[in-house]
């Protein structure tokens, strides 16, 4: 039985346990590969292990990462790997109205030249909800609890196709993140506003993320949130629902390991404002102020135009500074 002949990782050994509690001998084999290498100048045939298993030590390794990551490695999870493909998924989902206002420029974005704006009604809120988020560490949030929740409300999305989508944030060299969303189908509104709203993946954006700084040397995992704004509490074994804020929904964060859950909130907002929580957190964690701005044009009744630009600290509560 081959060993990694770097970290001698190699079979594991121990018991099977039955219902009746009768023990059997088990062996765990650890995924080592046979791979030719060069060692100080010569080829040489070594066995390594891959890494794969998930335990502490791993890059973005919690429990609460484990339950929310888990979701997207689903045999009912469809992978949308463009912005086309998320606009005509929105065109046709049931309720989607689409517009006669044509799409800016929409060919740059990798959209068909007839492409038009499409509107949806996203619910009753229509702004930020502070009420559902709950950020795990912060005193008073029961992580246990919440996990539970979260562990709960995924294995009802069992049944259900679920979507993936992959955008970027952050567009410089020194910091580029990769975010995942996975959100179930009838929400197809809420996957292509976020793709829009962020950077979609294309050619140019994934040559360059690949020549990009590891964030945090490479111990930051990717951004990853799971959404569903269908999820309703419901009685269910050994989950307590006294640990949410708002009673019907929640938006629960550990910006430590850079996940979230979304759940009942069918708003949009709540999700481009959740990503960027874990993205300013990610940021700030590693030596980077989080800022936005914007600029707009002016026509003054003499005829004359003027830009003003404007700046601020994200998450300031739109404190701007021009």
């Amino acid at each position: 039985m081959a060993k990694c002949d770097i970290c001698g990782k190699g079979a594991h050994f121990g018991n099977n346990v039955s219902h009746s509690h009768r023990r059997s001998n088990r062996i765990w084999h650890s995924n080592v590969k046979s791979v030719k290498c060069k060692v100080n100048g010569a080829a040489k045939k070594l066995h390594v292990c891959t890494l794969d298993e998930i335990g502490k030590g791993k890059v973005g390794f919690s429990k609460t990462r484990s339950i929310i990551e888990a979701a997207f490695y689903g045999n009912n999870v469809v992978k949308v790997n463009t912005l086309k493909e998320a606009y005509n998924l929105a065109k046709n989902s049931p309720g989607t109205i689409v517009t006669d206002m044509p799409i800016k420029d929409g060919e740059t974005f990798g959209l068909d030249a007839d492409a038009k704006v499409l509107l949806f009604n996203d619910g009753a809120v229509t702004g930020r909800y502070a009420a559902a988020r709950r950020i795990k560490g912060e005193p008073g949030v029961d992580e246990a609890k919440l996990d539970k929740v979260v562990m709960d409300a995924i294995y009802e999305t069992r049944w259900k196709t679920m979507y993936h989508a992959e955008c970027f944030v952050g567009l410089d060299p020194e910091f580029m993140a990769k975010a995942h969303l996975l959100i179930p189908e009838g929400e197809e509104n809420l996957l292509y506003n976020w793709m829009i709203n962020f950077q979609y993946m294309s050619d140019e954006y994934v040559k360059m993320y690949k020549k990009s700084q590891p964030i945090g040397n490479g111990n930051e995992p990717d951004i990853y949130i799971f959404s569903d704004p269908q999820w309703a509490p419901h009685e269910a074994p050994d989950v307590d629902y006294s640990c949410l804020s708002d009673p019907l929904t929640l938006c629960y964060f550990d910006t430590n390991e850079n996940c979230a859950a979304i759940l009942g909130m069918k708003y949009f907002g709540e999700h481009k404002k959740g990503t960027l929580t874990m993205a300013w957190a990610l940021a700030n964690r590693n030596g980077y102020a989080s800022c936005h701005g914007g600029q707009k044009e002016y026509l003054l009744a003499d005829g004359s135009k003027f830009v003003a630009s404007v700046y601020g600290l994200s998450g300031s509560g739109k404190s701007p500074h021009g």
